[in-house]
Formats: structure tokens, C-alpha cells, sequence
């Protein structure tokens, strides 16, 4: 017997934010009004995320790393500038906090917000901007809210970024990562997911891996086993506090991304913060030359429960793109 329909209201709130909402639980709320604190470097982001049972599967501006905020678009060295947020990682001297390092992405408006009973897109147009002001990207963005259903407890979040390099003085624009700066296995860059507190030594697996905690899971001392590989998916699951419950979050590739311009790895972590990054420059960097674009997708999944292995490969293939 199938679950009924969860129909969706989404609400447009003009330079602030758009809201997913399902049976009186907002599940997605993407906010784009600029931050207050440039340190953190301003940009759009995803936070509150819930899971269709409305619990809570984002963090905002926690403790450790304030910048840190839900589901963001980020890119932690580019060209000698954090669009990442925070301290910067210099070689030989560790995070310094340097804010006239900091970028920011600048929203120009969206050439198309789309919703239907079950479903929301929208296409944003968005200018990433160095510390002095210099326009060095424009970037469009899509994103789209789709595939609820509450028989398998999900529902899936698509996120693409098409990035064009429009300096002005026609230098190119060079992609790192702190690891590429001489910080070992600290790739983070990219599209980055930060989990709530309750999130916190979690379970990750991939389509290779077994959900065992003892091999899967990254710490700042132990990277864990898949700490800079690569694949398809990877799922990030943990129980909550407060609730007696689980969610799972699948993070995914699209076929197209293996030939993008530079190959990803993951960046994950269960401790001591739980983070998923579909890095794009972990160990190399690459270069954009002035005029050139890039193009990346992805899809995270959110579900209710403790999902496996075959739970996870059964749902991405209900789910073309």
C-alpha cells in the first residue's frame, strides 16, 4: 500500500529567502540575503534542512567554524582567496585569520523560480568577488527539490554550478584546496554539507563500503577510508538527539562529472564535526583560464532512518537525471 501524496507549498520571501515546505515542516530553506559578517564569507546557503519526518540534517554556524552554514557553495583557495570563509590555511604557519583574504558570492538575481505541487527549481545568477572587489566569476546556478516520497522517507536535492572565469586583467583563476597549499589530507573545497552537532561520529559508507564505523569513519587523526577517494556516492547516516530516530544523507555525482574539468574526491568527516565535501581540487589544483567555464552536478538525498547499502543504490535508481 503506497503513502499518500505530500503535496509542497513554497514560499518566496523577495531578497531573503525561498522556503520548501511539506505537511507543515519547512525542509529546505535556501537564504540568499548577504550575511552580516564578512569574515564568513557571504554567500547563498541551505539551512534549515529536514528530512520529510522534520528533523533536523543541517548545522549553522556552530562553534568550531562559524562560516560553516547548512549546504554552501564554497571554494576554500582560489587564486590566493577564501570564498570558504574563515581562517586561511598559509604552509609552515597553520590558519591565520586573514580577512582581507576572504571573498564573497554576490546574488544578481534569478532568471527563473519554478514550483509545482511537488516539485521546485530555480535558476540564480550569482558574481564571486575578491576581498578588494574585483568581479573575478560570474556563476549560474540551478538548483531543484524533487522526488518526495514518503514511502521510502525521501526526497532529493539537485545542485548545479556553471562557473565562468570573467577577470578582468585575464589571469586565470587557480583552484586548491589546503591540501594543495601543504596541509595533508585537508581537501575540502567545493560544494560542502556541515551535519548538526547529534551528527557527530556518524556512519559513512560508499557503494564499496560496508556502514562499519570502525572502517569508514574520518577523524582530523585517522581519515578513515574514504577520506579522499573517489566514487559515485556517499552516504553519511547518525542518530539524532532528542528524537528516537535516524536520518541518512546521500550525496551523489552526476554521470557528467566525470568528465568535468578537474576530477573530485570526498572530504569527509564523522569527527570530531560531521562535513561532507564533493571536493573538486583535493590534491592538484587546476586552472581556469580567463573566459573558460566550468560545469559541475550533484543531488543530495535526504531520508528518514538508518539507510544501507542496498537502500541507497534501490532510491538512486528511482531517481534519473
Amino acid at each position: 500500500m503506497s503513502s499518500a501524496p505530500t503535496s509542497l507549498k513554497v514560499t518566496h520571501t523577495h531578497g531573503d529567502r525561498i522556503v520548501v515546505n511539506a505537511a507543515g515542516t519547512d525542509l529546505f530553506s535556501y537564504v540568499y540575503k548577504p550575511d552580516p559578517d564578512a569574515f564568513e564569507a557571504r554567500k547563498p546557503y541551505v539551512h534549515p534542512l529536514r528530512t520529510l519526518a522534520g528533523n533536523l540534517v543541517s548545522g549553522y554556524r556552530p562553534n568550531d567554524h562559524r562560516w560553516h552554514k547548512g549546504l554552501q557553495m564554497t571554494a576554500s583557495h582560489l587564486s590566493g582567496q577564501n570564498f570558504w570563509g574563515g581562517n586561511c590555511y598559509v604552509h609552515g604557519e597553520g590558519y591565520l585569520p586573514l580577512p582581507d583574504r576572504i571573498g564573497s558570492m554576490r546574488h544578481e538575481g534569478f532568471d527563473a523560480v519554478d514550483a509545482s505541487d511537488d516539485e521546485l527549481s530555480f535558476a540564480e545568477r550569482l558574481t564571486w568577488i575578491e576581498n578588494g572587489g574585483a568581479e573575478w566569476a560570474r556563476e549560474r546556478r540551478g538548483v531543484r527539490v524533487h522526488g518526495v516520497d514518503p514511502e521510502s522517507g525521501s526526497y532529493a536535492v539537485d545542485w548545479s554550478i556553471e562557473l565562468t572565469n570573467t577577470r578582468e586583467d585575464g589571469e586565470e583563476l587557480r583552484f586548491g584546496s589546503p591540501t594543495t597549499a601543504g596541509r595533508e589530507m585537508a581537501g575540502y573545497t567545493g560544494l560542502q554539507w556541515r551535519g548538526p552537532r547529534d551528527f557527530t561520529g556518524g556512519t559513512v559508507f560508499g557503494p564499496e563500503e560496508s556502514p562499519d564505523a570502525s572502517g569508514s569513519v574520518a577523524t582530523y587523526d585517522a581519515p578513515g577510508a574514504l577520506m579522499g577517494t573517489q566514487g559515485p556516492w556517499l552516504a553519511f547516516t547518525a542518530e539524532h538527539d532528542d528524537v528516537d530516530a535516524h536520518s541518512t544523507l546521500v550525496f551523489a555525482h552526476a554521470p557528467e562529472n566525470a568528465d568535468a574539468v578537474h576530477e573530485s574526491h570526498w572530504f569527509v568527516r564523522a569527527e570530531p564535526i560531521p562535513t561532507v565535501a564533493f571536493s573538486w581540487a583535493f590534491f592538484e589544483e587546476f586552472a581556469l583560464a580567463a573566459g573558460e567555464t566550468f560545469r559541475y552536478r550533484y543531488r543530495i538525498v535526504v531520508a528518514d532512518g538508518a539507510w544501507d547499502k542496498e537502500r541507497v543504490t534501490t532510491r538512486l535508481k528511482e531517481l534519473p537525471w
